[in-house]
């Protein structure tokens, strides 16, 4: 709509990407604000409570808390973004394709384990994986037909290693189901993956930004695809939404996103990584999500393996619960972990 409107009547203002970004953003943090109450109201009154894992006993007091909070700031981001993006904009609808796929998948996990009262209810994993593979699929899909390069790059190289030509589908779909999951893991505690999250999508967004930008591209050494940057736009509304989200996650919780929200914060996370040639460096961006993904791997193989447990639960948040820590302290040290990751990230395009 603004876009729009800046073109019909030639109101610079509204041209410019960061002006946008940040309407964007104060528009659906505020919006987040607005509607979080009234949901929690008729989340309340239904019992759309979040099951507790019979795994996690000091979570039982949890139990009453609602769910599916992603609802709302999912809604927020979109509704902030669709006033104001450029729409004819090709990289906009496969941000947004990732936002609504992922989080309708989340959704009818979330209700499956909502209305069964059961966490172990829902969709099966096997499930699961395969309705996220086909939104990434149709998204790197998107991607593929909009004419975007397949080139392969490494963080402190400013050229290309190769060209991934048609394996770039195998490959970004990959990049789309580890970073699901991780986010999906790592929302554990109250606000643990909220931050974290916000902060990838700052980094992320400010990425995709000077990837679109003719002179920023060419003064970092990076990549220049034209188009991308308005995508910024769609992760700073969404930045947004999380913060207003925060608000009532922060610890002790009101709401908890669900999978509906961690699955579709993941999706558009790898979707960012994907259009800034960032893939790999997201290692870094998302740290705080790669710890608790790599704690349950060798949790699991480790088990499996050795019949032996390397540590007291997985994933490791749970671990420093164990340990005594808490759980507002093992929350804030992650998101200083979270916080100086994703500078090194930044300064790492200085040495290109």
């Amino acid at each position: 709509m603004l876009f729009e409107l800046s073109e019909i009547f030639n109101i610079n203002l509204f041209g410019y990407i960061s002006v946008r970004a940040g309407l964007a953003f104060m528009l659906a943090f505020i919006l987040t604000l607005f509607m979080m109450p009234k949901y929690l109201s008729w989340a309340i009154s239904k019992n759309a409570n979040q099951p507790i894992s019979k795994y996690v006993p000091a979570h039982a007091y949890k139990q009453k808390t609602p769910t599916m909070g992603g609802v709302i700031f999912l809604s927020a981001t979109l509704i902030a973004s669709l006033i104001a993006v450029d729409l004819s904009n090709p990289y906009i609808w496969g941000g947004i394709i990732t936002l609504v796929g992922f989080g309708l998948v989340g959704f009818k996990d979330d209700l499956g384990k909502v209305l069964a009262g059961d966490n172990l209810e829902g969709l099966t994993p096997r499930g699961k994986m395969l309705l996220q593979a086909l939104v990434a699929t149709i998204t790197t899909g998107l991607l593929l037909y909009s004419g975007f390069p397949t080139d392969f790059y490494l963080p402190f190289l400013k050229t290309p290693l190769f060209d991934l030509g048609y394996l770039a589908i195998p490959f970004w779909v990959f990049v789309f189901l580890a970073t699901t999951n991780a986010v999906n893991l790592t929302d554990g505690l109250d606000g643990l993956a909220t931050v974290p999250s916000v902060i990838a999508l700052f980094t992320l967004g400010a990425i995709v930004y000077v990837t679109g930008h003719a002179i920023f591209s060419q003064y970092l050494l990076v990549p220049n695809i034209n188009g991308v940057g308005e995508v910024m736009i769609l992760a700073s509304a969404l930045s947004g939404s999380l913060l207003g989200f925060l608000w009532y996650n922060c610890y002790p919780a009101e709401v908890f996103m669900g999978d509906t929200g961690s699955l579709a914060i993941g999706g558009f996370i790898a979707y960012l990584a994907i259009l800034g040639k960032s893939e790999v460096l997201l290692i870094l961006i998302g740290i705080i999500f790669v710890i608790e993904t790599i704690s349950v791997i060798l949790q699991v193989g480790s088990y499996k393996l050795r019949g032996e447990r390397i540590f007291l639960m997985a994933p490791i948040h749970h671990h420093f619960e164990l340990k005594k820590w808490a759980e507002n302290k093992i929350i804030v040290r992650f998101w200083m972990i979270a916080f100086i990751a994703n500078i090194l990230a930044l300064i790492s395009f200085k040495f290109r």
